[in-house]
């Protein structure tokens, strides 16, 4: 059986984390050097999957802060999700293991 359908409980929301992740590095990175309500059909996307992760995070910051530095925590936040994860399932034992 193929390890990814196996052991989908952990992979899917481990792939959706680690898609939010990159989505935000790369609204990061774009922001940068593009404007804020710039109409390119990308950046929107990258707005539209990371906005959650970035309101949720602008709730928990302060308010002086600049968006940059939200888009950094909420990268931040999200890594630190995949990482409690992984120890989720590595201390119940349900962590997919290395065939070979």
């Amino acid at each position: 059986m193929n390890p990814l359908f196996q052991y989908w409980y952990f992979h899917l929301p481990n792939l959706a984390l680690a898609a939010v992740m990159y989505t935000l590095m790369g609204r990061l990175l774009l922001s940068l050097f593009v404007p804020p309500d710039w109409k390119n059909y990308i950046w929107r996307a990258f707005v539209r999957i990371t906005d959650p992760a970035v309101k949720i995070t602008r709730f928990v910051t302060p308010q002086v802060l600049p968006h940059v530095v939200v888009l950094v925590f909420a990268f931040l936040w999200v890594m630190v999700l995949r990482i409690a994860l992984f120890a989720l399932f590595a201390s119940i034992g349900l962590l997919p293991t290395v065939s070979g």
